[in-house]
């Protein structure tokens, strides 16, 4: 029995499946230097050339598949790579944080979708590219440094900090969560890869891609917020995130996606319009608030309906601005000569052709982040021209009375200068600078 027992343990297949740990290999180039030598097609390494990196993928779970990712250094990393191979379960044999040395002398290299990998070849319709190294050529490529096993450190990073020196190595995320869109959902559907969305709590996203054939498929995706880590890939233009495991998602905290940072106040209104008579270079719409707290603006825009269109014409996004409490906004089209004609800079440059670059005939809308019209000056669809809303060569005020913003224009709560003093207005051009006052209420 004991010559059995170590008959069975000195068998040749046996021994076929051990990874051999070298100590001799010296690597001889970077995966930058690697990188470089690609120039544009699947390439054949003829040089005796060896790379070394540190193992930060796992098949353990079976979300990655007959593939090795690994960057090169354990922490800090710089660069990653992958290398395709034939082979199952090969967390047995190249465990994460294993330092590896490839012989790259016979590999192909390629790019695929901006990602670089290694490994064998794969031709179709005489066209080449890089395919799986064949498993009995793994270790005659692939070699375990003995005693070097590190453990890992994944970059901490954001998701607006993405950079495409941080594709191919394990970075780590804090407070994300799986969008709303997401919950009730399993990591994937059965045998078909599949992209779940992760956002962070200013609502920037990153797609997690999980296998449809991972132990962990048909497990819901957790509801909480916290930290996950996993190995960032490219796709084309994109950044996604691949998991090793479960262990690496810890999502033990609240969800944020219900955090407000949009909000709405009819305390916000249109307080004066210009388009003087003497410099139409000088226009500007001043926004007012009321109330005594400041208030962001994200989300909320400002439309402009030309003459008498039905449609919006032109729209200025306010999301980077807060209004403070019983403070204006000054909104120009050309900020230069606004500072030449009133002395100071003002708020915001919306741009010509802007709601703000108004000839006195359009009509504006004011609207919160949800979609409903906080105040309106004129009358969409109505030509200004001759009506109780006209500005023209002049100036619409509002009057100090007025404390919130309307939804439907209200001729009694302003006071109408152009050069025509129809339909009840004044009849008085206004020249700018004396007429107005810009950031006065």
């Amino acid at each position: 029995m004991a010559c059995m027992f170590l008959a069975c343990v000195k068998s040749k297949d046996f021994q076929e499946l051990q990874p051999s740990c070298e100590t001799d290999l010296i690597a001889n180039i970077s995966i930058q230097e690697l990188k470089d030598y690609y120039q544009g097609e699947t390439i054949q390494i003829l040089e005796d050339w060896v790379i070394e990196g540190y193992v930060i993928s796992s098949d353990t779970e079976n979300n990655f598949f007959s593939v090795l990712y690994f960057q090169n250094t354990p922490s800090n990393p710089t660069d990653g790579l992958q290398i395709e191979i034939d082979m199952r379960d090969s967390h047995l044999f190249f465990e994460v944080g294993s330092k590896i040395l490839i012989k790259l002398k016979g590999l192909y290299l390629g790019r695929t979708r901006n990602q670089y990998k290694i490994g064998g070849v794969f031709t179709s319709f005489g066209n080449i590219s890089v395919g799986r190294l064949p498993y009995n050529q793994v270790f005659e490529h692939v070699f375990v440094a003995c005693g070097e096993g590190a453990a890992l450190q994944p970059d901490l990073i954001t998701i607006p900090d993405l950079r495409d020196i941080n594709a191919g190595t394990l970075v780590r995320f804090e407070d994300l969560e799986f969008s709303a869109e997401e919950m009730g959902k399993t990591f994937a559907e059965k045998e078909a890869e599949t992209e779940r969305l992760l956002v962070d709590c200013e609502d920037n996203e990153l797609v997690l891609v999980n296998s449809g054939f991972a132990d962990f498929q048909s497990i819901l995706l957790p509801e909480g917020r916290g930290n996950i880590t996993g190995v960032l890939v490219k796709d084309g233009n994109d950044f996604k995130l691949v998991i090793r495991d479960l262990t690496d998602i810890e999502f033990d905290q609240d969800r944020c996606e219900d955090f407000v940072d949009e909000f709405t106040s009819n305390t916000i209104f249109f307080s004066e319009l210009a388009d003087p008579d003497n410099n139409p270079e000088a226009r500007f719409l001043e926004l007012y608030n009321s109330a005594l707290e400041p208030l962001s603006l994200k989300g909320w825009q400002i439309l402009r309906y030309t003459n008498d269109s039905e449609t919006v014409s032109a729209t200025t996004d306010l999301s980077e601005y807060t209004i403070n409490g019983e403070s204006t906004l000054l909104i120009s089209p050309n900020p230069s000569v606004f500072e030449q004609v009133y002395g100071f800079l003002p708020d915001m440059d919306a741009g010509t052709n802007s709601p703000a670059d108004s000839n006195g005939d359009d009509n504006l809308v004011l609207m919160d982040p949800f979609g409903t019209i906080i105040d309106t000056f004129g009358v969409p669809g109505q030509d200004g021209t001759g009506t109780n809303h006209e500005f023209e060569d002049g100036r619409a005020l509002r009057r100090l009375e007025v404390t919130e913003g309307r939804p439907a224009y209200k001729f009694s709560e302003w006071e109408i200068f152009n050069d025509s003093g129809e339909a009840g207005t004044v009849n008085s051009p206004q020249l700018a600078p004396g007429d107005f006052s810009p950031g006065i209420r």
